[in-house]
C-alpha cells in the first residue's frame, strides 16, 4: 500500500512541477540571475539545502553560460527547470512557509530534488563541454 501511495504523491509532484516550469520566461531567468547572491546564501545556510551548494554553482555557471550564448546546447525546459526551482527557493512564503522550524525548508529541497531527475542529463552535458572547452 505504501508503494501505491508513494507512486500518487510522486505523479502529483511530477505534474505540479511540469505545470509550473512551463510558466517560467525568460524574465523569471533575469531575475533569478540578479538575485543569485542571495539564492546562494539561502541555500548555503540551510541545513537541509546545504548538499545543493555545489549543484547550484553548476546550474548558475549553466544559466550565465547560456545567457552569454557560449553554451546552447541545451533544451529551454531545463533553463526554466534551473529558473524554477531557484525561484521556489527564494519565496520565503511558498507551500510550506520557510520560517516553520524543522519543516520550513522541505518543500524546497523536494522541489529542488525532483527538478534534479529532469535535467541531471543535461548538468552531465554542461560538465562535459565545459571540461572540454576548458582543455
Amino acid at each position: 500500500m505504501k508503494n501505491i501511495f508513494s507512486k500518487k504523491i510522486e505523479d502529483i509532484e511530477e505534474e505540479y512541477m511540469k505545470d509550473e516550469i512551463v510558466k517560467i520566461k525568460e524574465d523569471d531567468v533575469e531575475v533569478v540571475m540578479d538575485k543569485e547572491e542571495d539564492i546562494s546564501k539561502k541555500i548555503a545556510s540551510t541545513n537541509m539545502l546545504e548538499k545543493y551548494t555545489e549543484l547550484g554553482k553548476v546550474m548558475f555557471g549553466m544559466l550565465k553560460d547560456y545567457r552569454k550564448g557560449i553554451y546552447t546546447n541545451v533544451p529551454w525546459f531545463t533553463i526554466a527547470s534551473i529558473a524554477f526551482g531557484f525561484l521556489y527557493v527564494l519565496n520565503p512564503l511558498d507551500i510550506i512557509p520557510d520560517f516553520i522550524p524543522g519543516l520550513g525548508y522541505i518543500d524546497d529541497l523536494a522541489v529542488l530534488s525532483f527538478g534534479l531527475r529532469f535535467i541531471e542529463t543535461d548538468l552531465h552535458n554542461y560538465l562535459d563541454w565545459k571540461l572540454e572547452s576548458e582543455a
